[in-house]
């Protein structure tokens, strides 16, 4: 199964960090499916007694349980979005080849750690990661392909090439979003699901 995002990793130099060009509460389809609705949407989008609940807030430490569907099948994982690096802006706009799309901005690397609990070991690579998303003030902020998987305690992806049920990966994905948020939220939504969000002060 190859996400959209994974796509848009491969397509990016090694070397060059790509501002992905959803501004800030913008985005894809996908980003407007996870934003909130309004309250007649929200009421269809609550499960019914017969389906299993998903998504949710989590407080700092709290872990949630999801599934994916990873290429050998469907996996459980235990989520745990452990802490965010916020940047300065001077640092922000280092980062992009025309620093102006990075004014008034601050990278955050959310690190998020998955350990494999239930399903089938994976042989490849695995996609779980792909559905963190950075969000900041309840707006979804812009990706920065390329870039956590050199910050400091994240792994890359395509490094894991097996993976059994009791191991752990800390996986990271950075976002540009407004300095001046107050609060940096990191949502993670499992397959056919609603996200689970963790919810950090901004400064």
């Amino acid at each position: 199964m190859l996400h959209r995002k994974t796509a848009l990793r491969l397509a990016a130099p090694v070397a060059v960090l790509a501002l992905a060009l959803t501004a800030c509460g913008g985005g894809d389809d996908k980003a407007d499916a996870k934003s909130p609705a309004t309250s007649g949407a929200k009421e269809a989008s609550e499960p019914s007694p017969s389906e299993p609940a998903s998504g949710g807030t989590l407080a700092t430490g709290e872990s949630a349980t999801g599934t994916y569907e990873e290429d050998p099948g469907k996996v459980t994982y235990e989520i745990l979005a452990e802490k965010v690096d916020v940047s300065t802006e001077a640092e922000a706009q280092k980062q992009v080849a025309d620093p102006a799309k990075a004014k008034g901005l601050v990278l955050v690397t959310a690190h998020v750690k998955f350990t494999h609990k239930g399903g089938p070991a994976l042989t490849d690579s695995p996609q779980v990661g792909d559905e963190t998303t950075v969000w900041a003030d309840g707006r979804r902020g812009s990706i920065l392909i390329g870039a956590a998987e050199d910050a400091a305690g994240c792994e890359d992806p395509y490094d894991v090439e097996s993976w059994k049920q009791g191991e752990s990966h800390t996986f990271c994905e950075t976002y540009l979003v407004p300095a001046d948020a107050k609060n940096v939220e990191v949502h993670w939504t499992e397959t056919d699901g609603e996200p689970y969000i963790w919810t950090f002060p901004n400064g």
